[in-house]
């Protein structure tokens, strides 16, 4: 490795060094994503619930 390329290197792997211990902690919206999508989730089964349901219905199954 020639001299001239070392600072560029040690300045690369710095910013990576810094971009990962950056992504560890969790902000505020990060966490406003995290309980959305455990809402959408929550959401996505009372759907299939209310499809299940549906369907019994239309087989004239009562439930």
């Amino acid at each position: 490795m020639k001299l001239g390329k070392i600072p560029g290197t040690v300045l690369v792997a710095g910013a990576m060094l810094l971009a990962l211990s950056a992504c560890e902690k969790e902000g505020p919206a990060e966490r406003a994503g995290k309980d959305a999508d455990k809402a959408m989730a929550e959401v996505g089964k009372q759907i299939e619930k209310a499809g299940e349901s549906i369907q019994d219905a239309a087989k004239g199954d009562k439930k």
